[in-house]
């Protein structure tokens, strides 16, 4: 049951929370978003990280392999989104992530940004990576040679 709880848009949500609250909470009153241009670079980096996902997520559909941190993948996916990065999905997560921090003028929040990646990394790529090497060797390893881990 733990393993199913444990996936990355809980983690998400639960850093979105903590952002929320930081904003509701213990505001800090700076207006780092200045307004109109916070909504912007928030909608924009919020809208950016969902195209992310779209598009990973049409790659591995096509790809006819899982979504789901927790399973075997049947399929290494290297093409589409995947090219540019090794983990869209985790990117764009990141995206919204900092774009509701400067939507909601949450500013000290972006700390936390570094934090969920870390949280990200540890407690799922290191594994999905260790599984695709199992599965794929040669062709994971040039894979991870040619695309970066998040960028």
């Amino acid at each position: 049951m733990t393993k199913w709880i444990d996936l990355p848009p809980v983690w998400l949500c639960l850093f979105l929370v903590l952002t929320w609250l930081q904003a509701t909470r213990l505001p800090f009153g700076g207006d780092l978003g200045a307004g109109a241009l916070g909504d912007l670079i928030g909608g924009l980096l919020v809208g950016g990280g969902l195209v992310l996902m779209v598009l990973a997520f049409v790659e591995m559909r096509r790809a006819k392999t899982t979504v789901i941190p927790h399973m075997t993948p049947h399929a290494l996916v290297t093409t589409g989104i995947f090219r540019r990065t090794r983990n869209p999905i985790y990117l764009g997560d990141a995206l919204i992530l900092t774009g509701l921090a400067f939507r909601w003028d949450a500013w000290p929040s972006l700390v936390l940004v570094p934090l969920f990646v870390w949280v990200i990394t540890d407690r799922f790529i290191l594994s999905e990576e260790a599984r695709l090497q199992e599965q794929f060797g040669a062709s994971f390893e040039r894979y991870t040679e040619e695309t970066r881990r998040w960028v």
